[in-house]
């Protein structure tokens, strides 16, 4: 087989044929075809390669951030996934959430199920969570309940970009925990941080029936019911074999 020639072995005549067929194909509106050089979504330099990437390290602080019984929560309720989705999008101006209803009804699997959803939506927003329970809330920040001090576990709080705080309205009342209270969600409100509630109690209830309002004081329910999307999950107590809605 003859070894391959370069068309500058072949001679000038070679080279003026192949420099003369170019010209005559340009002059004929004969172009090369578009390059496809744009990333795929599994390349660095595509949006959807860099969500992804987000996303993983989201969804990884969220399960170090939950304790092993919800770390399976989804958020199946519609308005739970809407506003998780408005979370995603805009942390400032999606408002709160107030999940309320009795005992197993599924609040707190929702609360988490939403952390989830947000995490993995790889949004462009810091994600940074903190989860604490109304009663470990006040035990913080009691005198000595911390070694950083009350004010600046306050501070943490009021400062995290996403908090949940479960059971809202269940510690005894008292001027002390009504203060608290106010502080955290004023401070949190102004800063249009987005906060998602569970509670036992309704916002309010008919028929002087317990509710937030008695449990918290209305200036704490005023700032509420202005930028607080309430969810009444319905339902019986789904630890004891019931369904919640």
């Amino acid at each position: 087989m003859p070894e391959p020639q370069s068309i500058g072995a072949l001679g000038p005549s070679a080279l003026a044929n192949v420099m003369n067929g170019i010209r005559q194909k340009q002059e004929q509106g004969v172009t090369p075809g578009p390059i496809d050089d744009q990333p795929t979504p599994d390349e660095p330099g595509h949006p959807e390669y860099h969500r992804r990437r987000r996303a993983e390290w989201a969804l990884a602080r969220w399960e170090t951030a939950t304790p092993p019984r919800y770390r399976r929560s989804d958020a199946t309720h519609p308005d739970v996934q809407q506003w998780a989705d408005d979370v995603a999008a805009d942390p400032d101006t999606a408002g709160s959430l107030l999940l309320t209803g009795t005992t197993g009804t599924g609040k707190t699997y929702q609360a988490y199920g939403a952390l989830h959803r947000i995490a993995a939506a790889g949004s462009t927003h810091p994600y940074e969570i903190r989860a604490i329970t109304a009663a470990d809330m006040y035990g913080l920040l009691r005198p000595k309940g911390s070694e950083r001090g009350t004010e600046e576990e306050l501070r943490r709080l009021v400062k995290v970009p996403l908090l949940v705080l479960d059971d809202l309205g269940s510690a005894k009342a008292s001027e002390w925990t009504e203060e608290v209270t106010y502080r955290l969600i004023n401070e949190r409100y102004n800063a249009c941080r987005p906060t998602l509630y569970t509670s036992n109690l309704p916002a309010r209830a008919a028929n002087g029936a317990p509710d937030l309002t008695s449990a918290l004081g209305e200036r704490i329910v005023s700032r509420l019911s202005e930028d607080t999307r309430v969810v009444a999950m319905t339902g019986t107590d789904r630890r004891r074999g019931g369904r919640a809605a």
